[in-house]
């Protein structure tokens, strides 16, 4: 069986039954065959560092003038993304999905929405400082009542009770409040 070796040389190949160094069979090579493929391998890999070496050598000068060009990395990216943004930008997906955000945007919908939720901004605003300024009003009033005397057999009304009273006024506040902003939406 004739094959083509690297460069383009014909080698006549001979099979013969031979256990390599790896324990592994090759497929019936012969002696001269196996040396011959050896030498190959042996100048494939030597090209392949010189490749490496010499690309190596040119990515160094090609970085050189990028750098006195003063294109950076940065700049590279930066270029790029500029690039992509306008080309996004002029796509027609992105054309037909601004159009129909900006009709979306201006429709009467979205104006009386908008519309809506300041009135219901502002009721609410305005329902929460009429609640801070009760239940301000009824800490007042707690404070000012007097602080309970030592128990006796005579006293009728107890401190929880009294809480119970002020807590209970300042529960009716913040229903009436919340009833007001339940009405006005």
């Amino acid at each position: 069986m004739d094959q083509q070796g690297y460069g383009g040389a014909s080698s006549s190949m001979r099979y013969s039954p031979r256990v390599m160094e790896n324990g592994i069979s090759p497929p019936n090579l012969s002696e001269e065959d196996i040396d011959y493929l050896r030498t190959e391998l042996t100048k494939a890999e030597d090209e392949i560092q010189t490749l490496r070496q010499v690309l190596l050598v040119k990515e160094k000068y090609a970085t050189e003038i990028r750098s006195e060009l003063g294109l950076t990395p940065f700049s590279n990216i930066k270029q790029n993304l500029s690039k992509g943004w306008q080309e996004v930008q002029t796509s027609t997906p992105y054309l037909t999905a601004s159009a129909t955000l900006d009709d979306i945007s201006n429709s009467n919908i979205v104006a009386r929405t908008r519309e809506s939720l300041f009135h219901a901004g502002h009721v609410t605003s305005s329902a929460l400082s009429n609640m801070g300024v009760s239940i301000t009003r009824r800490l007042a009033d707690m404070r000012a009542l007097p602080l309970p005397s030592p128990p006796r057999l005579s006293h009728t009304v107890s401190v929880p009770s009294m809480r119970h009273s002020a807590l209970k006024s300042l529960d009716e506040v913040v229903g009436s409040v919340k009833d007001r902003v339940s009405g006005f939406t």
